[in-house]
């Protein structure tokens, strides 16, 4: 587990101060990341039956604690989370030795990554990140260029509409409170047809599309076909003729 520093632009000071705040919970499956632990099991599921991540070249844009992508370590792909959060990135570095899982670490935007690292990658997964940064455009071409052609990128966020401000918002950061007032501005959600339109522009095509779904009374997630809340799309790199 190393770590390695570049610089950054597309990022929002106070949602790194968040993250960094938070980031001595991030293991803690009872803490603000609760949904994380309960989301990762099924996005895992989904991304693993797409690409079939044994052996595959694997890298988590926004990867936080490490999650997900030590979460992919596990299942066989040889993997490199990158952040802007410095400590969220040192709870993964210490969490996966901990675990005896090999995940390779830095400190990097995907743009500042992608310099040194185009085409390198057969999946790139970017998860509820998106909505964190002023220019998801820029991060989205980032991935594009990151990845192999043939290659998967991932991507889930949250739409714009009533129904996922009054969900995503009202419901989960004011009412039942499952986390932090301020997580989330509804001015950075994303319309599905939003995030196709660029993705496309960076040459990726949509393979798989599912809704993410939560029980508040069992507290679950799933999967499912409306994307009116949480959604999640499973793009491919275009080959070159």
């Amino acid at each position: 587990m190393n770590a390695k520093q570049t610089s950054e632009n597309n990022a929002d000071p106070a949602e790194l101060a968040r993250f960094n705040k938070l980031a001595n919970r991030w293991w803690d499956e009872h803490s603000e990341f609760k949904p994380l632990h309960r989301i990762n099991p099924h996005r895992l599921e989904w991304i693993d039956s797409l690409v079939s991540l044994a052996g595959k070249q694997a890298l988590d844009v926004g990867c936080g604690g490490g999650i997900l992508a030590e979460s992919m370590a596990r299942r066989g792909a040889k993997v490199t989370g990158i952040d802007l959060a410095d400590k969220p990135l040192q709870i993964a570095q210490w969490h996966a030795q901990a675990q005896g899982v090999d995940v390779y670490y830095a400190k990097s935007s995907a743009e500042t990554w992608a310099q040194q690292h185009a085409g390198q990658y057969d999946v790139v997964t970017c998860m509820e990140m998106l909505e964190h940064v002023p220019s998801p455009a820029a991060v989205i071409q980032a991935c594009a260029d990151m990845v192999k052609p043939g290659g998967w990128v991932f991507f889930s966020t949250i739409n714009r509409n009533l129904l996922s401000y009054a969900l995503a918002i009202v419901a989960v950061e004011y009412i039942m409170r499952i986390l932090p007032q301020g997580t989330h501005q509804y001015g950075r959600f994303i319309k599905p047809a939003e995030l196709l339109s660029m993705a496309n522009g960076a040459g990726l095509v949509l393979q798989d599309k599912r809704g993410l779904g939560y029980n508040p009374l069992t507290q679950g997630f799933r999967l499912h076909g409306f994307m009116g809340i949480g959604y999640l799309l499973a793009m491919q790199k275009q080959q070159k003729l």
